[in-house]
This record gives C-alpha cells, sequence and structure tokens, in this order.
C-alpha cells in the first residue's frame, strides 16, 4: 500500500436488459447482447416519420431501460407533480446514489463524516420531448431545476443531506469514470471521507432508432463489434451506474465490504495534435494510461485484464490498441497475455454512464474471478496485429488466472472532445 488507494465499498446499477447489478453480471456471464429491435408500430408510436421507417439506412434498435416512469416520489419528498415534471435521468440517478450508499451499508441520516457526489448526465430529451409540449413556455423555476443538468449533483446530497464536495462532471462519453477520478481525489485530499461517483443517460422517446452514415460512428446493423474486421461503429444505448468510495484504510479500519481497490486513477487531454476535434490520439491515451499506472506503482505486466474504450470504429479500435502497446512494450515483450473486452459488444455506448459501466463490469470480473465474453468477435481488425501485441480478445466465460500477484485490471474511458480517463483496479 502506497496510500493513495481508494476501496469501492458499494455499487448501484441498472443496464439494458439487468434491473440491477446481479442481472447485469448474469448477463455478462451469459454473454447476452441487450439491445432491443423494434417494429414499425413502435417507432410510429414514437412519432417516428413513414419517411424514415422506409430508409434502408434507418437502424430500428437501441438499448434501452425498462421502468423508467416509476419513481418513489414521496419517500424522496418530491410532490406528484414535481416528479412529473423531472426529468427522468434525475429521478433515477438519486435512487440509484440511494441504492448504492445503501449497498454499502451506509445511512447518510446518521453518518456523520461529510459524503461527496461527483457525477454526470446526458442531454435532456425529457424537457423537449414531454415537458415543453404539454406546458408551452410556461416553464417556472423548480421545473428547470428539475431538467437541467447543472443540478444532478446537488439534489442528491440536498435529499439525502450529503456534506461534502457535490459536482456535476461533463466529459461526454468519459463523465462517468473522469467523476470517479475526481471523487478518488477528493477523498486523498481530505475534503470527504465517503464518495458517491457515477453517471446517467436515458433520452425519450425510447423506442426510436438512428440513422446510419458511412464512415459515422454508429454501427449500420445494431451490433458493436469492437475489434472485429467487421466493426462499422457502435449502437448508443441507457444506462445508470453509481460506485461509493472510501480511503482503503479507512475502510479497512471500518470492517467495510471492499468490493475492488482502485490503485491509481488519472485524467487528460489530447490537445490538438490529431485529426481532429472529435477524433482519438494514440498519445494522449497512452500519456493517460501511463500516469494512472505510474500512481498505481505496478507493472503493466502485471496486469491481466484491460476493460477498453471498445467502441467498435475502425478509427478508434486500432489506435486504442496502439496506446495500450506503446505503454506495456516499455516494460515487457511477452505477447498475448493480457485479455481485453469491451461492454459496449453487451449494452451498447451508454455516454455519459459508459465509463462506470466499464468499471462495475471488471470489479465483477475481479470478485467473481472470471472474465467475460467480448461479444461478435471473429477475425481482428486487420489495421491490429494482436499476435504481436500483449493483448488478446477474450471471447469466452474464462476463468481470472494468476501469477502469484493480486488480480489486477485496467479501465478505460475515451470522451468526444478529448478528455480521457483511465483506472487501475485490483
Amino acid at each position: 500500500m502506497n496510500g493513495s488507494e481508494i476501496a469501492i465499498v458499494g455499487m448501484s446499477g441498472r443496464f439494458p436488459g439487468a434491473k440491477d447489478i446481479d442481472a447485469f453480471w448474469q448477463n455478462l456471464q451469459d454473454g447476452i447482447e441487450s439491445t432491443s429491435f423494434f417494429s414499425d408500430s413502435e417507432l410510429t408510436s414514437s412519432g417516428v416519420s413513414p419517411t424514415l421507417l422506409n430508409d434502408p439506412d434507418y437502424v430500428k434498435a437501441k438499448p434501452i431501460l425498462s421502468g423508467i416512469e416509476l419513481f418513489d416520489a414521496e419517500f424522496f419528498g418530491f410532490s406528484p407533480k414535481e416528479a412529473e415534471m423531472m426529468d427522468p435521468q434525475h429521478r433515477l440517478f438519486l435512487e440509484h446514489a440511494w441504492e448504492a450508499l445503501e449497498n454499502a451499508g451506509y445511512d447518510p441520516a446518521t453518518y456523520e463524516s461529510p459524503i461527496g457526489v461527483y457525477a454526470g448526465v446526458d442531454i435532456n430529451s425529457y424537457l423537449l420531448n414531454n415537458v415543453y409540449p404539454s406546458f408551452g413556455n410556461v416553464l417556472d423555476l423548480q421545473t428547470l431545476i428539475g431538467n437541467a443538468t447543472d443540478y444532478l449533483s446537488t439534489r442528491v446530497s440536498y435529499k439525502l443531506n450529503l456534506k461534502g464536495p457535490s459536482v456535476t462532471i461533463q466529459t461526454a462519453c468519459s463523465t462517468s469514470l473522469v467523476s470517479v477520478h475526481m471523487a478518488c481525489q477528493s477523498l486523498l485530499s481530505g475534503e470527504c471521507d465517503v464518495s458517491l461517483a457515477g453517471g446517467i443517460s436515458l433520452t425519450v422517446p425510447q423506442k426510436v432508432g438512428y440513422s446510419y452514415q458511412e464512415g459515422g460512428i454508429a454501427s449500420p446493423d445494431g451490433h458493436c463489434r469492437a475489434f472485429d474486421a467487421e466493426a462499422q461503429g457502435t449502437i448508443f444505448g441507457e444506462g445508470v451506474g453509481v460506485v461509493v468510495l472510501k480511503r482503503l484504510t479507512d475502510a479497512l479500519a471500518d470492517g467495510d465490504c471492499i468490493h475492488a481497490i482502485i490503485k491509481g486513477s488519472a485524467i487528460n487531454n489530447d490537445g490538438a495534435l490529431k485529426a481532429g476535434y472529435t477524433a482519438p490520439s494514440r498519445d494522449g491515451q497512452s500519456a493517460v494510461i501511463s500516469e494512472a499506472q505510474a500512481v498505481a506503482e505496478i507493472d503493466p505486466e502485471t496486469i491481466t485484464y484491460i476493460e477498453t474504450h471498445g467502441t467498435g470504429t475502425a478509427l478508434g479500435d486500432p489506435i486504442e490498441i496502439a496506446a495500450l502497446t506503446q505503454v506495456f512494450r516499455r516494460s515487457t515483450d511477452k505477447k498475448e497475455f493480457c485479455a481485453i473486452g469491451s461492454v459496449k459488444t453487451n449494452v451498447g455506448h451508454l455516454t455519459t454512464a459508459a465509463g462506470v459501466t466499464s468499471l462495475i463490469k471488471t470489479v465483477l470480473g475481479l470478485k467473481n474471478r472470471l472474465i467475460p465474453p467480448s461479444l461478435h468477435f471473429e477475425e481482428p481488425n486487420p489495421k491490429i496485429d494482436f499476435a504481436n501485441s500483449p493483448f488478446y480478445v477474450n471471447t469466452q466465460l474464462t476463468p481470472w488466472e494468476t501469477n502469484g500477484t493480486p488480480r489486477r485490471a485496467g479501465v478505460s474511458s475515451f470522451g468526444v472532445g478529448g478528455t480521457n480517463a483511465h483506472v487501475v483496479l485490483e
């Protein structure tokens, strides 16, 4: 131990095809893809035009959450009207913040030390598509507060009486893993003794597809084939995840249930030296991974699994493997010893919740000593030379073997705009 370790002592989440963490882990073990494919009547009911329905490039699929209309307003002290006017992303995140603390065994009403909240939320579609058509331009302050992204974290702090830092973070796809890093830093600096971290992504109407564009980042058929020769993009879905974090020394002293340890984490930005604002950067990614490993004070050769960003794009996948290889090759020449996978092949790209979803998947793998399969991988992307790299795509449920060192993993999340995050777990 070097004093920078953070314990994950609680988790909560809801994902496509999984109402909770246990169902999510079962789906991962079973190699289930949780994308919904919609009928024309479902899409018509959601307001999709006949023109789009007949467009061959309109993909009628999306990984979605169930039961988003359900909310225990009375439990959290909301009137039915307040709850109805509030973005369901805020409602669900509040529920899962409570559930995560409950999972950790902490009652905010009796816990006296400061608890922080670091989280992010996706763009609000509820205000535009549900509230505005019903109430027009008569929007009061409470309605705006119930729908603006700024108030996600502070509402949790207010409703649960949490008195640590409360910060809403927006870095696109890397939002929730950046939130985890920021929460770790807050704990290490002593600003709080417990912290929640996570993110949520949810759009309404739910049952809609998307238009495929050749060369874009969305898949032509609703499947994400990370690192495969046939990979043509990702699919965007819905999810929410929250983790509860404590300094490891405190968690051990307090007898907490420790799901996994964050040995080190880092964030950075690509800067301008890349193909474009939305493009990934090999150097940016390798730098953030190297920094996280340096903070963790571990040898890359002791890492036996990487949960990649893994979007399944022709541009992004080779850059990600090149960045990882650059980091690992500084200290080892070993080939194909480290498994990789991408949860996006199971549940799609959950944008602002993507990073914490990857984190929770990896924590569950560590706990259960199993590496879940990454789906839809048959032949490697021709621009990736896996045979001469440290990595291989794990395509079946595999025992997580160890070589005398603790099981270790890396988790990556990279945002459009260049903000990258990496976490080293043990």
